[in-house]
């Protein structure tokens, strides 16, 4: 693990006056359990605060870079540009899970190549520092680390299409029927809960997916469905 988090500093040129604010980004509660007495508190209310400021700058960029565009259209876009995948692939070329305080159980297992921990990361780094310098940094940071790598390659292979469509339009046309999403499990805190959803067809589930949202959740099922009716 790396403490020296000037480098990250020096890399993204955001220099944080406020130093705590800046490590408490990369505090995981995995470390807070092994370090009780510990000043700061874990990076969750920086990644809940800092997913929300993401909402707003990709919202705000689509809503002025492509006016033509559907409110559908920029749902689905949105979606695959805030997704976990997209999130971890930015946070490790930031290197992010290399600054992360873990547990050593949680950093023995890879939680440094996590996607959710890496994803948390870089909405927690967000959300430090829109707090530290407020709202256009924060919109900057993310058209050079998240929008400007990423959105080229959703709009031109239509990546935005989302699996949940994809798959009703197949089963409407194979099978004359739609799929039927059912709510399994719900967990987690009240400001972080986790939904797991499956997908029947014929009686049978055709597959589950696990999400922060139940529309994520129905997302991953589809798109575990469709590779399910693929084969």
């Amino acid at each position: 693990m790396k403490n020296n988090l000037s480098e990250l500093e020096k890399k993204i040129n955001i220099v944080f006056l406020d130093k705590n604010l800046l490590k408490t980004a990369f505090m995981h509660r995995s470390y807070l359990n092994e370090h009780k007495n510990t000043k700061y508190e874990s990076n969750e209310k920086l990644e809940f605060l800092g997913d929300s400021v993401l909402s707003l700058i990709t919202s705000s960029y689509l809503f002025r870079k492509y006016p033509n565009y559907s409110e559908g259209e920029y749902t689905d876009i949105k979606a695959s540009l805030v997704r976990t995948d997209a999130l971890a692939d930015a946070a490790q070329k930031l290197n992010l899970g290399d600054y992360t305080f873990l547990s050593k159980g949680e950093s023995n297992s890879g939680g440094r190549k996590n996607k959710n921990i890496l994803a948390d990361g870089f909405e927690a780094l967000l959300g430090a520092i829109f707090l530290e310098k407020g709202f256009n940094k924060a919109y900057k940071f993310t058209l050079e680390y998240l929008i400007e790598d990423k959105l080229g390659e959703i709009l031109n292979k239509k990546l935005y299409y989302s699996s949940k469509s994809k798959l009703q339009e197949i089963m409407q046309r194979k099978y004359k029927t739609t799929p039927d999403y059912k709510l399994v499990k719900e967990s987690g805190p009240e400001h972080k809960r986790v939904f797991n959803i499956a997908i029947n067809f014929r009686g049978k589930k055709l597959s589950e997916g696990v999400g922060m949202t139940k529309k994520q959740a129905e997302e991953e099922a589809a798109r575990k469905a469709l590779k399910k009716l693929k084969k």
